[in-house]
This record gives structure tokens, C-alpha cells and sequence, in this order.
């Protein structure tokens, strides 16, 4: 499925090609919650980096968090340096994924048949979580992969 994304104020477009497309993974990390918002969580979807096309790019900055002690964390966050949008995460780890921010994207995304609340143990009171019951949540990160929670339920485009 091609993703067309963008910032809040236009000055950066992006677009990919992606075959995990499905909004699923809420993220409760410190990360994502006091870089993104968004309710506390932040959801990730899964990209090919041999597609990223982008207009804007000198708009775009990257930060790479802090974690523990002085430890930096090789994942790069990019988003637009006026208005302050995430807009996705790149890790040289596994060079050729982009998880663009669900939030960046302006395609019409699928509905998930569930979803998967991660880093829960990281979540603030005053968030909600509303689980249903085909809902999977866990403390820390899962071991199901973007792609292989695709792949269970037959969900790759």
C-alpha cells in the first residue's frame, strides 16, 4: 500500500510504500510519549526505506533519544523542524524499514482487528487504556514483530 504523509504546517511530504500498513501497535514509552503526545502512545507503522520519496527534506531534523545514562539511542526520529511533527523513526539496525508515525500519514489507514498496547509498565495514570478483548498487552516490548502481527492475521499488502 502506498503512504502519503506530511507535517502539520506542509513544509515536509512524504511518501512510501508499505506492506504492514495496519495502525495496531500503541506505544506507552517515555519516548514516544514526550516526543509525539498524542495521548500518551504513539503508533508506528512499517515501511520500505528503498521507497521513501520526500519534498522538504531541509525542514526535516532528527533527534536520537537518550536512554539510560549517557547511552543515545541509534534509532533517528524525524520531524519537521517548524512545527514540530513526528513524522517517522529509521534505525540503522535494520536499514531497510521506515516506521512512519500513524499520525503523519494521510492515507486513509484499515481499521486493526486488535491491537497491541506495548511498554504499558512506561504508561502514566492519567492515560487510558481501553483494551478490548482481542487486545494483547504487555509491560515491555512483545516479541510479535510489525510484520509477523501482519503476517498472523493475514494482513500483508
Amino acid at each position: 500500500m502506498k503512504l502519503d504523509g506530511s507535517c502539520h504546517c506542509g513544509a515536509v511530504r512524504f511518501s512510501l510504500a508499505s506492506a504492514h500498513p495496519y495502525p495496531f501497535n500503541y506505544c506507552f514509552c517515555s519516548i514516544c510519549r514526550k516526543t509525539q503526545g498524542g495521548g500518551g502512545f504513539a503508533i508506528n507503522l512499517g515501511g520500505d526505506a528503498a521507497s521513501l520519496k520526500i519534498e522538504g527534506e531541509e525542514n526535516i531534523s532528527v533527534y536520537q533519544a537518550k536512554l539510560e545514562g549517557d547511552e543515545v539511542s541509534p534509532a533517528r526520529r524525524h520531524f519537521c523542524k517548524h512545527c514540530g511533527s513526528a513524522l517517522w523513526v529509521h534505525d540503522p539496525r535494520w536499514p531497510e524499514l521506515i516506521h512512519p508515525f500513524a499520525s503523519a500519514i494521510d492515507t486513509e489507514l484499515p481499521a486493526a482487528p486488535e491491537r497491541t498496547f506495548l511498554m504499558v509498565g512506561s504508561k502514566k495514570a492519567w492515560v487510558p487504556l481501553e483494551a478490548g478483548p482481542q487486545d494483547k498487552v504487555f509491560d515491555d516490548y512483545p516479541e510479535e514483530s510489525i510484520a509477523d502481527w501482519h503476517r498472523r492475521l493475514g494482513l500483508e499488502s
